[in-house]
């Protein structure tokens, strides 16, 4: 007998285990079936789960039990990644706690201790995605420093390296002060902060009292000044082109040059230009022929370019100083307070020295990003929603040289190695690299291997096919390369989706996979962005703790629409969890009233309406549901097959047929039973991709009271229902019947008619098929709308509360119960308040100002409550219309 409430934490491990045990998340062998795999997008080995991580395999496990189900061999192939910068962050924070340094322990050492957090510590986040429910063949867990993986990158990059690819240059990057390591554009992230703008002059040589002005929010990069641009155009400085300046603190000299960089209509219309240490400068540099000079350790302090005074200060307290010499001198002229955006490393956010000069190995993607950008262009791959399309083709057209090394120590350490003279020698070992280099020489040298390593995202890039066990020609890589749908999210589009392309591409001569499924971000109930700040930050681990996993899972996926962030919070999960109360109960219903599943049952033979009604409407959720997921429609799906359970099942099919459970037709009682059965069999497989612990416990549960399970539930066969006739005309008959329940109950609820009064129904202008309707269910419609009576009738009878029902008017006579007039001016009241609440909102979403200046989550907020506002409305208007004096 099933318990009166479901317990997710009295099952959630012990199925799990079942499943692990059964190995029903490892791929099945069958050689006719379609292969179908998934590459989850790796977590870093320090993460532990957060609501983003919580969508997106959810998601993935969806497709992959939707996909298991339907006979395919499932590969979901998991893994985590060594997070670079992270990870080198946790372990440093670890070792600053027992007064220790990576600089004191040495590279060697200080690995091992990487490695030994990794193997103690890391790895939390696999832990979680079980707690979820993920059904990962973890068996086939792969990692991105393992050794079949730091195979395949020396391969890529040694391959690379041959055909001229990747190359060594000196540029300028984005500079993280704190690790000392380049980082890359794309893991800048832009923070506004309050700062101030410095208005500098710059005096012309020889003539001390006549200066130039330049506005800047870095004082100290004067320091490595080189000109001063002003727009060829600009009447105001035209004459002064070419002239010399004194950059003040130095005592060099810069010229005036005109660039059309210079913007007249920006400051003061001239720019200081320090090409090493700004992007724009150091193009403006190259056009004038204009050396750049750094000014900077790898540390953020001062180095032995600049005047003696300065040299070792770090950059914030040089700046400091700088200011007030210049103010001691008379060539600061003011100084405004601002906000502007400053740029921080992602990780760590420091203040990033932007940009650093400083050699760094790069990759020429132009001829890689070329095929990538053909195979979308070409429909090998297709993205869904197809508008992200466009931010991939985007970046691609405009993508610049890829900087792929770090100076961090964990990592891929760059397969190079320096002879005395400086000589690169690029190879897959130490030993072939002996040998070239002794090939070279002539003799035998001592060679010093590159310190650097490579970025994070390289291994990533490799991830469909290196984890399947490239460079060697494995099974799995026959099998299941290219994958069949990458679920992930549109921030990484630049850093992960695009790079696996080219690599996928150049390397295995196809895409590596068919589709790329982007779901958008997660924000709180009111659309807000999550932060710590604002106390809004959604734990899923929390949510699963007190609600199940089930309820967190579902909760994302009904609101996982295409092209919309996804809003989620306790309510939504709360009201999930109410959801999988509802069909626990409903299991309970069938199970007490003795709905046994039989395997000879064909719902085809059914002969009541109301279970030919059933049947043909679960065929229908099916097919609905299969399409929706077939279409990477996830909200659809689940807001699918969460209608037919708590509408049509619950609330209608089992009230239905309690009348027939409780009556004396054996043959009916019988059907029925067994259509319940087959019914709320058929709902647990549907359900089962995003609510998988609740069904497979009611489905196992159900196995007590009959003949045995021939699989798990979640090795089931997935619903295919075509060949079932759709029994129109039951259809129709049973709409009718709901409507007609509905719209009593609406009634009902609109007059505030007290719960305990029963009234009576009356059906003008009833046609032969709607009388006979109304004799056949007449104790049902009775019941369900708590009415004295039901008849047909000629005339609207006065004081009544109307509303239309196919060809007929239904009407509800009310003056015995409610005061008609009373209520009128109730709705009245009621009608003008929502519509002024109504055209308040539409004067604020019209007005350009309020939509110009507001977040996009508030005019989304807004948007919602204008549509809840235009909603009650339409109800007030719809509920006076219905009153019939």
């Amino acid at each position: 007998m099933l318990e009166k409430t479901f317990r997710p934490g009295d099952v959630e491990a012990r199925l799990y285990q079942m499943w692990e045990d059964a190995g029903a998340f490892r791929p099945a062998s069958n050689p006719r079936a379609e292969n179908f795999s998934i590459v989850i997008p790796p977590p870093n080995v320090t993460g532990s789960l957060h609501i983003g991580h919580a969508l997106n395999n959810t998601l993935q496990d969806a497709l992959a039990r939707f996909e298991r189900m339907r006979g395919k061999n499932v590969l979901w192939q998991p893994g985590m990644d060594h997070a670079g910068i992270a990870t080198q962050l946790v372990v440093e924070r670890e070792l600053a706690k027992k007064q220790l340094s990576r600089v004191q322990l040495g590279r060697e050492k200080f690995l091992e201790e990487v490695w030994r957090w990794k193997e103690e510590s890391g790895g939390t986040i696999v832990r979680q995605l079980r707690r979820l429910g993920a059904s990962c063949d973890w068996s086939r867990e792969r990692f991105t420093m393992d050794e079949g993986l730091s195979r395949a990158v020396l391969k890529v990059f040694v391959a690379l390296f041959r055909e001229g690819l990747i190359y060594k240059d000196k540029r300028l990057v984005n500079w993280d002060p704190r690790l000392q390591t380049a980082v890359s554009d794309l893991e800048v992230e832009n923070i506004e902060v309050p700062g101030k703008l410095w208005y500098v002059r710059y005096p012309f040589e020889g003539r001390v009292s006549h200066f130039i002005t330049v506005a800047t929010t870095r004082p100290e990069t004067m320091l490595g000044d080189v000109a001063v641009a002003v727009h060829p155009e600009d009447e105001r400085y035209r004459s002064m082109i070419g002239a010399s300046l004194r950059l003040p603190l130095t005592g060099r000299t810069i010229p005036v040059i005109a660039d059309r960089y210079s913007d007249p209509e920006k400051g003061t219309g001239a720019v200081k230009i320090t090409p090493g240490h700004d992007f724009n400068d150091f193009e403006v540099g190259k056009r004038h022929g204009l050396q750049p000079v750094n000014i900077l350790m790898p540390d953020g302090k001062l180095n032995d370019s600049v005047p003696a005074p300065y040299r070792g200060l770090d950059r914030f307290e040089a700046r400091k100083r700088v200011v007030a010499d210049l103010e001691a001198e008379g060539l600061l002229e003011k100084t405004e307070d601002i906000r502007h955006a400053v740029p921080h490393d992602e990780k760590t956010k420091t203040v990033v020295l932007e940009p650093y000069l400083t050699e760094q190995w790069y990759l020429n993607v132009t001829p890689l990003a070329e095929a990538a950008l053909k195979a979308v262009e070409d429909g090998r791959t297709r993205f869904v929603p197809e508008h992200w399309t466009q931010i991939y083709f985007n970046w691609l057209r405009n993508i610049q040289p890829w900087c792929i090394s770090r100076q961090l120590w964990w990592g891929h350490q760059i397969p190079a190695w320096y002879g005395p003279d400086g000589a690169v020698f690029v190879e897959e070992t130490e030993e072939a690299a002996a040998a070239a280099a002794a090939r070279h020489y002539g003799a035998v040298v001592r060679l010093t291997r590159e310190s650097d390593v490579l970025d994070t995202w390289f291994s990533s890039a490799l991830w469909p096919f290196s984890t399947l066990g490239w460079p060697d020609e494995t099974p799995e890589l026959k099998r299941f390369y290219p994958t069949a749908v990458l679920v992930t999210g549109f921030d990484i589009i630049f850093f992960w989706v695009a790079r696996m392309m080219m690599m996928g591409i150049h390397f295995m001569r196809d895409v590596p996979f068919r589709d790329v499924c982007i779901h958008t971000r997660v924000l709180d109930e009111k659309g807000q962005k999550m932060s710590k700040t604002k106390g809004n930050v959604v734990d899923p681990l929390d949510l699963i703790g007190e609600y199940g996993a089930d309820a967190l899972r579902f909760a994302l996926a009904n609101a996982a629409g295409q092209s919309r962030d996804i809003r989620i919070g306790i309510n939504r999960v709360e009201t999930c969890r109410n959801f999988g109360t509802k069909l626990w109960n409903a299991a309970r219903f069938c199970e007490m009233n003795e709905c046994v599943r039989k395997r000879e049952f064909d719902p085809a033979a059914v002969q009541m309406t109301v279970n030919r009604w059933i049947v043909a409407e679960v065929a229908r959720a099916a097919a609905a549901i299969t399409t929706a997921l077939e279409a990477y429609r996830f909200s659809d799906a689940a807001g699918t097959i969460y209608h037919f359970i708590w509408d049509v099942f619950c609330d209608w099919y089992l009230e239905f047929i309690k009348p027939v459970l409780n009556g004396f037709d054996e043959a009916a009682k019988s059907e029925t039973r067994d259509a319940a059965a087959w019914a709320l069999d058929r709902i647990l497989q549907l359900l089962h991709p995003f609510m998988p612990f609740i069904t497979e416990e009611l489905w196992g549960r159900a196995a007590e009271h009959a003949v045995p399970r021939r699989s798990m539930l979640m090795l089931s066969p997935w619903p295919e229902l075509k060949s079932l006739a759709p029994h129109e005309d039951a259809r129709a008959e049973m709409e009718w019947l709901i409507a007609l329940i509905s719209g009593i109950r609406s009634v009902r609820s609109e007059m505030h008619v007290p719960p305990t009064a029963r009234i009576g129904l009356v059906l003008k202008d009833a046609s032969e098929t709607t009388a006979g309707r109304l004799n056949c269910y007449r104790d049902t419609i009775a019941t369900m709308g708590r009415l004295s009576g039901a008849r047909i009738c000629t005339e609207i009878p006065a004081a009544s509360a109307q509303f239309v029902i196919g060809e007929a008017v239904a009407a509800l006579p009310l003056g015995d119960v409610i005061d008609i007039a009373q209520e009128r001016a109730r709705l009245q009241k009621d009608l003008k308040k929502a519509e002024e609440e109504l055209a308040r909102f539409d004067a604020k979403l019209n007005n350009p100002s309020f939509v110009s200046r507001a977040p996009e989550e508030v005019i989304e907020e807004q948007r919602e409550k204008r549509g809840e506002a235009a909603a009650l409305a339409a109800r007030l208007g719809e509920a006076l219309r219905r009153l019939h004096d």
